[in-house]
């Protein structure tokens, strides 16, 4: 007796569900690095860089949470626009102000696709496993965990290269113009140094391609 054939949309379903799994462990990823928790952290890696022009670490480490969370909220511009410094001086001048602004409407979206991700992985998984059982979404999965590591394989190739390359790169293609580009002196950079990015793009690399490899191993007997 021949085996039922499965709906048309089993397969499209599955290709659906190993493409969102690199997007799923990345913007989890990100979202743990957009976290107080993760700006503690940057300020304590062995020779992280210190303000050359004499904010203490912690009031380094005051700000840098303070522009976290305008990130994640829902409040306007004026809310680091209205910063001060306690002689009085804007903690951050209005290009500051204006790229902030752009990196919140980024993160935001990102947030969003994130969200989305977890629940189209989720529907998927469900449907998939009700109807053709945990094999079918375990290939899902261990085809998604097998994309993830050739993306993260890619990125981390760049980064060990040319970080700077990557990073500005990045900026050219999210952000229009040059609104991106500070003084030394300017708060932002004194705040995020390249070191915190470096740091922050290795940390991203290096656990979602940790999540990669578990979620293959973890799935691979199944799909056997």
């Amino acid at each position: 007796m021949s085996k039922p054939t499965p709906p048309t949309w089993v397969r499209p379903a599955t290709v659906l569900l190993a493409i969102v799994v690199p997007v799923a462990l990345l913007l989890t990823n990100v979202r743990l690095l957009l976290t107080p928790a993760y700006v503690q952290l940057a300020y304590r890696m062995p020779a992280f860089p210190e303000d050359r022009y004499g904010l203490t670490r912690a009031e380094r480490i005051g700000q840098a949470q303070t522009a976290l969370a305008y990130l994640l909220n829902d409040a306007g511009s004026e809310f680091l626009g209205d910063l001060e410094f306690d002689d009085g001086a804007p903690v951050y001048n209005e290009r500051e102000v204006r790229h902030m602004v752009d990196v919140k409407r980024l993160v935001q979206a990102a947030m969003r696709v994130w969200i989305g991700s977890l629940a189209v992985a989720g529907t998927l998984g469900i449907a998939l496993w009700r109807l053709r059982g945990v094999g079918t979404v375990a290939q899902g999965l261990n085809s998604g965990s097998r994309l993830t590591l050739w993306v993260m394989g890619i990125l981390g190739v760049g980064l060990i290269v040319t970080f700077s390359t990557v990073f500005v790169g990045f900026h050219r293609v999210f952000f229009e113009g040059d609104t991106w580009l500070f003084l030394y002196t300017d708060t932002l950079i004194r705040l995020f140094p390249e070191r915190f990015w470096q740091d922050a793009f290795i940390i991203l690399a290096g656990s979602t391609l940790a999540e990669a490899v578990a979620l293959l191993l973890v799935t691979r007997r199944t799909v056997r």
